[in-house]
């Protein structure tokens, strides 16, 4: 399907195909591409890195091979479970085959998070590796993979937000129509948005533009750590930060089975992103106010003195 957006306060317009080309008939689609893309630059980039948190690029691939996997269920897992009504038959059970439809949409990168991170707390342990440690690194990977993976949501003009008048609004026949249905923009909106005096947020880009910084932040942070787990609270704190203020401009968030707060629906990501940046932020200050590690030695430097006795005999 073809999409026009343009964002007219910036004179920009785009034409997207979500097809990219089909191969045997079969669609492949760029956000499959993209993902693919961020993914396989945050293993590089992360193999370049390792050494600094003490991990090698084989202990990065042999855990990227369990990881992806349960990433790719966990995804939609995750969106499933908090929109199951979606997924029923007339006679209220569930339509399996459309959970696994995966190219229908419905994904949450919530559910990656959460997986690689039980994934990873399992590999540690039986590696006989450091879980801080690794994690450390693995949230570069993380912020690598959101930033670029957010721009698949651009090419299928989905993941955008509430109305807005600002320069930088984006607009387009596909979002006006979204608009209207979902009940967001009377009549009025709707065509103020098919002329390009009302849009919405580009939330897509918030998101990859906020985890851009918080990508060269937690790298400075990993090139001068304190203790192993400081890259590892920053990430949670830093995208939970974000996460919070966007999740609550998006028109597409998961609810909490219909449950409110005050009188308010409460959004699955934005609770959840509140939080985690919550407490790990209290977590890491509470760190840094007690000197980080206090002596101990970092996960790099104990594989480095287990590894010195040999390249003295070399």
């Amino acid at each position: 399907m073809i999409h026009t957006v343009s964002f007219p306060g910036l004179g920009l317009e785009f034409t997207l195909d979500r097809v990219a080309f089909t191969i045997l008939g079969r669609p492949i689609y760029w956000y499959g591409i993209i993902i693919a893309s961020g993914l396989l630059l945050a293993v590089v980039l992360c193999s370049r890195w390792g050494k600094r948190f003490g991990i090698t690029e084989d202990q990065i691939i042999d855990m990227m091979i369990f990881a992806v996997p349960a990433a790719i269920l966990a995804i939609r897992a995750y969106y499933v479970i908090f929109n199951l009504e979606q997924y029923r038959k007339g006679d209220g059970s569930l339509d399996w085959g459309a959970i696994f439809r995966y190219s229908d949409g419905g994904l949450a990168i919530y559910g990656a998070i959460i997986s690689s991170a039980i994934v990873l707390l399992i590999f540690c342990r039986v590696r006989k590796i450091s879980f801080l440690a690794y994690a450390d690194l693995g949230v570069h990977g993380l912020l690598i993979g959101q930033l670029i993976g957010r721009w698949g949501n651009f090419v299928n003009v989905e993941a955008f937000g509430s109305a807005t008048t600002l320069p930088w609004r984006m607009c387009g026949p596909s979002i006006a129509e979204d608009m209207f249905r979902w009940g967001y923009v009377d009549q009025a909106g709707y065509e103020a948005i098919l002329s390009g005096t009302l849009g919405v947020h580009p939330t897509f880009f918030y998101e990859s533009a906020w985890n851009l910084i918080g990508l060269v932040l937690v790298y400075l942070i990993g090139k001068r750590r304190k203790f192993d787990g400081q890259c590892f609270l920053f990430y949670f704190f830093w995208y939970g930060v974000g996460r919070t203020w966007i999740e609550g401009l998006r028109t597409d968030s998961l609810y909490l089975f219909g449950w409110k707060l005050f009188g308010v629906p409460i959004r699955v990501s934005q609770l959840f992103a509140l939080l985690t940046g919550v407490t790990a932020g209290a977590v890491l200050l509470w760190k840094m106010l007690r000197g980080g590690h206090q002596g101990k030695e970092l996960y790099v430097e104990r594989v480095a003195a287990r590894e010195e006795p040999e390249n003295k005999e070399g």
